[in-house]
């Protein structure tokens, strides 16, 4: 899924439908991202999961009652007592018998409950994962997508610009935290000892970038450039801006490590 965006005096910009950013699906489908609603429901399932895993807890404890037993024997010893006459009880072998039957009754319960725990665990490990990756998405991809800066002082676009310094981010207390190449959380310097919010830090991290001035706009012109080893001068090739688009993240970083030049005209 790509942002749709529109170019508007040489200014990329994402496109809004009923106060909603436009996404193209693989298909060639557009939509409407309603992150509202797709955060309420992230969180919504976010709690069924931990009430899931706290009824899993729960059982696991009670379970451990029953260790050791055979639930086979456990079966057969009910349906001894069930069906046992006066008197039978004192009659030879049979007092054993029933031990047996009892121990084996109950490790078929304990059995048939382990199965249906590590099926009931593993479905809640599931929706874990699926809930964890779509936070991921909304939370982080969310704020590469929404960005005015990467919109206004980049030439890439918003999922390009997650795959470059996407690593960089991760999700703590259910906010959006940078971290530098250093491995060192990236602080604001505008409300020193706060963590820097998502725009101050993509600035912070791109102008740290080795090439910075392949992806920020206007960096690539004039004899004030920086080329890509940081020294002064500008790559020799150029590409249409129309042609640049078509290719993927990758070849977009290629190309630009290499001095390419994107132009309009």
């Amino acid at each position: 899924m790509q942002l749709k965006t529109v170019t508007i005096d040489n200014k990329v910009y994402a496109e809004v439908r009923n106060d909603l950013p436009v996404y193209i699906e693989e298909d060639g489908k557009e939509i409407e991202f309603d992150a509202k609603s797709a955060r309420d429901k992230i969180n919504a399932n976010a709690t069924d999961a931990r009430i899931n895993r706290k009824k899993l807890e729960d059982a696991e404890k009670a379970l451990k009652v029953f260790e050791g037993l055979d639930p086979d024997k456990s079966r057969e010893a009910l349906r001894t007592i069930e069906n046992i006459k006066d008197g039978e009880l004192v009659a030879a072998g049979k007092v054993e018998e029933i031990k047996l039957n009892a121990n084996k009754a109950a490790e078929d319960r304990v059995a048939a409950a382990n199965k249906a725990n590590e099926e009931a665990l593993a479905t809640a490990r599931t929706e874990a994962e699926k809930l964890s990756k779509q936070l991921h998405a909304e939370k982080i991809g969310g704020s590469f997508a929404r960005s005015k800066y990467i919109a206004e002082k980049t030439l890439l676009p918003g999922p390009a610009a997650e795959k470059i310094f996407g690593d960089y981010f991760k999700i703590e207390d259910n906010k959006v935290v940078a971290y530098g190449t250093d491995g060192n959380k990236v602080y604001s310097r505008s409300k020193p000892g706060d963590d820097a919010e998502f725009e101050e830090a993509i600035a912070m991290l791109i102008d740290a970038y080795p090439f910075r001035d392949n992806i920020l706009k206007g960096a690539g012109s004039g004899s004030g450039a920086r080329g890509a080893n940081g020294t002064g001068g500008t790559g020799s090739k150029t590409m249409l801006r129309q042609e640049f688009e078509k290719l993927d993240p990758q070849a977009k970083m290629k190309q630009m490590s290499e001095g390419l030049q994107v132009v309009d005209s």
